[in-house]
Order: C-alpha cells, then sequence, then structure tokens
C-alpha cells in the first residue's frame, strides 16, 4: 500500500506546484510580489513632528507683518502636538498663539496662527511685566506678586471683565515655570500703554504686572478668537525651561 501511496503523494505535489506557479503568472496581483508592495508602503516613514512643522511654516505668509522665527514656531508645535496628544486641547483644535518674547517689545511679537488654513490671523505688540525687564525680556516668574511674566505653555479659558476690561483667563501647564498664572491673576487683556504712541514716547511698551497685555483696539477681537481652550505659548531662549518642559519632549512621529 505504501509503494502505492508514495508515487501518488509525489504526482500530486508536482502538480498542484506546477498549478500554483501558473496561476500566479496569470494573476500578478495575487502574487507575493504585491504583498511585498504592501509591506513597503507601510515602511515609508511617517513624518516627524518637526518635519509636519517645517511644511506648515513654510506654507504661512509673513508679507507685511513682522516674521516668526522658524525655530520658535517649530518649538510652539511640538508643544500644541503632545498638549492635543495628552487632551489637554480638543481633537479638532488648530489655532496656535505664540509670543516671543526674546524679541523687543517694541516689535509686534505675538502671533495668532490658524494651522488649517496656515496663515497669521493677527501679528500685534505684546506686553511682558514690569519686573521681567525694560525694553526686553530678561527675567522670569511663576512666583505671586512677583510682577514678572512667566514662560511656557498655557490653555485658553474664559472671559470676564475686570479692572484691565476685557480679560482672557489663562491655565499655566508647565509645573514649575507657569502653573500659578490662574492663582496670580495672569490673563490676557487690553492695554493703553501697548501701542505705537507710548513707543514714539519711551522707546518702548508700557509693562504689565506680568499679564500678556495687547493693545485696546485689538483686544476684544484677538480675545474672542483664541478663547475656549485653545493654545498660547510664550517663548524665551531659556535653557533650563526648553530642555525641561514636558511639552517640548521628544518629538514622535505623527
Amino acid at each position: 500500500m505504501k509503494k502505492i501511496l508514495l508515487p501518488l503523494i509525489t504526482v500530486l505535489f508536482f502538480a498542484t506546484s506546477f498549478y500554483n506557479l501558473e496561476d500566479l503568472e496569470k494573476n500578478p496581483t495575487e502574487t507575493p510580489l504585491n504583498t511585498q508592495s504592501q509591506n513597503l508602503v507601510l515602511k515609508i516613514e511617517p513624518k516627524s513632528t518637526a518635519k509636519y512643522a517645517e511644511e506648515i511654516y513654510s506654507s504661512i505668509g509673513f508679507d507685511n507683518i513682522n516674521q516668526l522665527q522658524s525655530e520658535v514656531f517649530s518649538k510652539a508645535f511640538v508643544g500644541f502636538t503632545n498638549l492635543k496628544k495628552e487632551g489637554k486641547l480638543d481633537e479638532d483644535s488648530h489655532l496656535l498663539t505664540i509670543c516671543d518674547f526674546s524679541l523687543s517689545s517694541t516689535e509686534k511679537r505675538l502671533w495668532v496662527i490658524d494651522l488649517n488654513e496656515k496663515k497669521v490671523l493677527y501679528n500685534s505688540l505684546v506686553a511682558h511685566g514690569k519686573n521681567t525687564g525694560e525694553e526686553f525680556a530678561q527675567k522670569f516668574s511663576n512666583t505671586e506678586s512677583s510682577l514678572q511674566s512667566s514662560l511656557g505653555f498655557f490653555i485658553t479659558e474664559s472671559t470676564y471683565n475686570g479692572s484691565n476690561g476685557y480679560s482672557l483667563k489663562l491655565l499655566g501647564m508647565d509645573s514649575g515655570y507657569n502653573d500659578a498664572a490662574f492663582r496670580r491673576a495672569i490673563v490676557m487683556h487690553g492695554a493703553d500703554y501697548v501701542s505705537e504712541g507710548f513707543i514714539k514716547n519711551q522707546k518702548r511698551i508700557g509693562r504689565s504686572w506680568g499679564c500678556p497685555a495687547v493693545p485696546r483696539a485689538l483686544a476684544e477681537t484677538i480675545i474672542n478668537t483664541i478663547k475656549g481652550k485653545n493654545c498660547l505659548f510664550i517663548y524665551y531662549p531659556d535653557h533650563q525651561y526648553l530642555s525641561s518642559s514636558k511639552w517640548l519632549k521628544a518629538e514622535e512621529n505623527i
């Protein structure tokens, strides 16, 4: 019986092999090569957060406005992305506000950017705290009554009318750097001392008690645009902050 079965199995093996080869030639879409092609597609490296930031930045037009440094935008975008990943921002959040406090207070160093439309909605003057510096910001604090600005990422909250008029509450997201902002009443508001006229007289804009104050004429429109759980980043090239903020940590692929 075994002598009969062995030749039969051998014949079936070769017959099946020839059939498969012939079938694969007739149906190339079902060949292992196609499977390899699919694997090749899957192996294409996803873009890093920094690369995605670079592409968005290159699409933003800075014509006739002060140009934001690409490095500052990249850091802000990384933090924005990480905040979104942790659910601190809504999934459809697309507004990013950046204050670059490395620049002179005479420059328009605040940008409100629509990441979906890849355009700047507002470019404005913005004040730093009285004890943070004169024309240039130099010192930052998270301490109450310091009258200094705080670095880092903030989430915009609700609005109210207070002693400085229409104002926007801010929640600091960087532990040890700005997480006391709400308790310190660090808010965005309008101020008459944030103006071109003040610059002409003083060679700098006026200073707040730590709040990122904006021109009175723009305050309401800027606040209404960014209120309600959007991202604000106050930047300064402070090595200790930049190396320790959890929101600026390892950029994962997206």
